[in-house]
């Protein structure tokens, strides 16, 4: 088998849903399998994969085990040649795994490729790219420097070496996986991803950052949302330099006290207001029962050719749009229209998207 998708899923069962439509339809010229992992979810999550995707893998956790752990579980019964650690709130186009595998095929001494990540208004997700954390580049970082945290010398479609990629999206060799042992299961969450791509460094392999596949992710970079997050993002930082750096009491001294100062900073970036006038939906056909879950008029298109106006929401129509063209098209407007966009599951009839990469995002039933 070539490829291997772990989803590790925890309470997010529709935007699982969606992920899972979009690596079914990319995966379909591929020998593949995809392997979902649940940490013991509270709503239905469960329940919908083995309905609606019966040929799926499902690991259902006891309990929430954290995202090093439920992944490592998930790669344990893994087939493939290939590994994607993907997220649930992700949406892949049709030839992203194709393109990537392609990619990965043409390199010797490969290490994790990563992608393209867009958020929920198509805008360019940084993080996609980093510099490895040392303690000046988070000492930069802090003092508001984010171009020394991040790969800058690389541009959004462009291909390159970098240090560090996002777990929202890793492809690799299963056998490299194995072979630095995986996500480091001291991480319940946050910055395993910067350990695993810092291990595969260190053990010879390069790190790619492929731009030429753009996929979306809802949440985005896990942003400091609170003190509480701070603390928990930064704890897991401390974890990371005690065990790269720990030899280093010098260096191991300055990184707590940027950690400290960095933990009691919280939030400082705030949601975009956008200001909604219309709604249009791309589709087929106008649902009545969504018409009644929106508030501004709406109109019908059926081409995403046709003119929309700024400061308008976008509903697109997943059984009637590729996901290709979805996310081609948010990628597009992202810079010159402020504009919402909801992905409508018209055969689950629900939709769901975000306005921010610092909010969870939301969800609409009919």
């Amino acid at each position: 088998m070539k490829l291997s998708v772990v989803i590790l899923n925890y309470n997010v069962r529709h935007f699982l849903e969606l992920c899972l439509r979009s690596v079914k339809a990319a995966i379909k010229d591929i020998d593949a399998e995809i392997i979902v992992v649940d940490n013991n979810s509270l709503d239905d999550s469960c329940s919908m994969v083995k309905l609606l995707f019966p040929e799926v893998n499902l690991i259902e956790n006891k309990d929430n085990c954290g995202f090093s752990k439920g992944n490592n579980i998930g790669v344990k019964v893994a087939k493939g040649e290939y590994l994607c650690i993907l997220n649930p709130d992700t949406v892949v186009a049709e030839d992203t795994f194709v393109k990537a595998l392609q990619f990965a095929e043409s390199k010797s001494n490969l290490g994790i490729v990563g992608c393209q990540l867009l958020d929920g208004i198509g805008e360019f997700l940084p993080e996609s790219k980093r510099h490895l954390p040392t303690v000046k580049v988070a000492f930069l970082k802090l003092l508001g420097y984010s171009k020394f945290y991040y790969t800058n010398t690389l541009k959004p479609n462009d291909i390159g070496k970098t240090d560090i990629l996002v777990g929202a999206f890793m492809l690799l060799k299963q056998s490299v996986y194995n072979e630095v042992n995986g996500f480091d299961e001291d991480y319940f969450m946050y910055g395993e991803d910067v350990d695993l791509s810092y291990k595969i460094l260190k053990a010879g392999y390069s790190n790619y950052y492929f731009g030429k596949t753009s996929i979306l992710h809802f949440k985005g970079e896990s942003t400091l949302k609170d003190k509480t997050y701070a603390k928990r993002f930064y704890g897991a930082m401390e974890i990371f330099y005690k065990k790269h750096f720990g030899r280093n009491p010098i260096a191991l001294t300055l990184m707590k006290f940027v950690l400290k100062i960095a933990s009691k900073k919280g939030n400082t970036n705030k949601e975009k207001g956008i200001e909604i006038d219309k709604s249009f939906i791309v589709s087929e056909s106008l649902n009545e029962q969504l018409k009644t879950k929106i508030k501004q008029p709406m109109t019908l298109v059926s081409s995403l050719e046709e003119e929309m106006p700024n400061n308008t929401q976008i509903v697109l129509d997943i059984g009637y749009l590729s996901y290709k063209s979805i996310i081609e098209y948010m990628k597009s407007n992202a810079l010159s229209k402020q504009n919402s966009y909801r992905l409508y599951v018209s055969p689950s009839n629900f939709m769901l998207g975000s306005d921010s990469s610092v909010s969870r995002g939301e969800v609409v039933h009919f």
